[in-house]
């Protein structure tokens, strides 16, 4: 299954032209900065915003052509937005329930119980909306869009209006859904965070029109495009736990370019981790080091370079054929006389395990 879009809409000065193929598994995160149209684009998709030159097909069913039209209520999305939007006058329960009544029972993949398990509100069941925190109402509102079974979860910035310590608490709860059911996700943020942590295919938004999408790894490494700069950029890697040392209090997680050793997490054998490697945190040498502190050296091969005369470097290597990269000096990069197809040495400072946000 894939999700197929193509859409074409004028709103006053803005104009959004997009022509999409989206995977129909995993986490599918638009992104870009503020009015680029993320939300439009999802709320085309949802149907809640109509226009003439759109073409939308799910899998093999075709939702719009043109002035052909499924409306929104006969679409199979969960749609959840950036304020909870709960019924006040139901509980808990009744909220779950609500949607369910539409949905015939042949056509049920997910259950109410299945939804409060996943999202662990079994406890929140008889409680009025106005009675729950930020934190329970949206993890509610989740749940809600899963009940009626969805062949697509819509996500417009379900973090955006909670603090810091909200997000925490609800991201593992969106990384449960990513990794325990099989409904594609489009996802929409502008936080890099939340991409680095959730999405399996990126999207780049840019006033009105799509500058680039692919999988995560590459888009988040790609030097023609903003998000390699800047002091958050980073690589993501996706590693499994292989053993845990006692003795010394290290994890160790492999990955196709070697093993990373990282503080001792509580992670089981065998669990896909993914893992998140800023650029600054990457440096380079010739030969590899011994008598460093430095435990995690990898050999790479350098793939591509962009100084553009500016005071630093960065560098896009290849490890086992996993994209990193490296923000260096130009001065160091000169001293290491640089090329492409170069072997060098990544000698990475600093990891962050994203699954459960520790840094190592």
């Amino acid at each position: 299954m894939s999700i197929d879009a193509k859409f074409s809409l004028v709103k006053g000065d803005f104009k959004l032209d997009v022509e999409l193929t989206l995977p129909g598994r995993g986490v599918s995160a638009v992104f870009g900065p503020s009015g680029c149209g993320k939300t439009t684009l999802l709320r085309l998709i949802a149907g809640l915003e109509r226009c003439q030159h759109g073409y939308l097909k799910v899998g093999d069913r075709v939702w719009q052509d043109g002035n052909d039209y499924i409306p929104p209520h006969k679409r199979a999305i969960g749609y959840v937005f950036q304020e909870a939007s709960l019924f006040s006058h139901l509980d808990v329960k009744g909220n779950l329930e609500y949607g369910v009544k539409r949905v015939p029972i042949a056509e049920r993949r997910v259950s109410i119980d299945q939804g409060i398990e996943l999202l662990g509100i079994g406890h929140l069941l008889n409680r009025k909306a106005d009675q729950l925190s930020g934190g329970e109402k949206q993890r509610v509102a989740i749940a809600r869009a899963l009940a009626v079974s969805p062949k697509i979860l819509l996500m417009d910035e379900p973090l955006s209006a909670l603090d810091l310590a909200l997000k925490r608490e609800i991201m593992p709860y969106l990384e449960s859904l990513h990794g325990e059911l099989d409904i594609p996700v489009i996802y929409v943020s502008h936080s890099p965070d939340e991409v680095a942590r959730l999405a399996d295919h990126l999207v780049l938004l840019d006033r009105g029109r799509v500058r680039a999408d692919g999988p995560i790894a590459s888009m988040l490494t790609r030097l023609d495009l903003p998000l390699a700069y800047g002091d958050d950029a980073a690589a993501v890697i996706d590693a499994c736990v292989t053993e845990h040392d006692d003795h010394y209090g290290v994890s160790y997680l492999e990955f196709a370019g070697g093993q990373f050793t990282v503080a001792r997490n509580s992670l089981p054998i065998g669990q896909a981790v993914r893992l998140r490697i800023v650029a600054r945190d990457v440096s380079l040498t010739l030969e590899q080091q011994t008598g460093t502190s430095i435990l995690n050296i990898f050999a790479a091969t350098v793939a591509e370079i962009i100084s553009d005369e500016q005071p630093e470097v960065v560098v896009r290597l290849m490890a086992g054929g996993v994209p990193l990269l490296s923000r260096i000096t130009r001065k160091s990069a000169a001293q290491l006389n640089l090329e492409c197809g170069q072997m060098v040495f990544a000698q990475i400072k600093s990891v962050a395990l994203l699954s459960d946000d520790k840094k190592h």
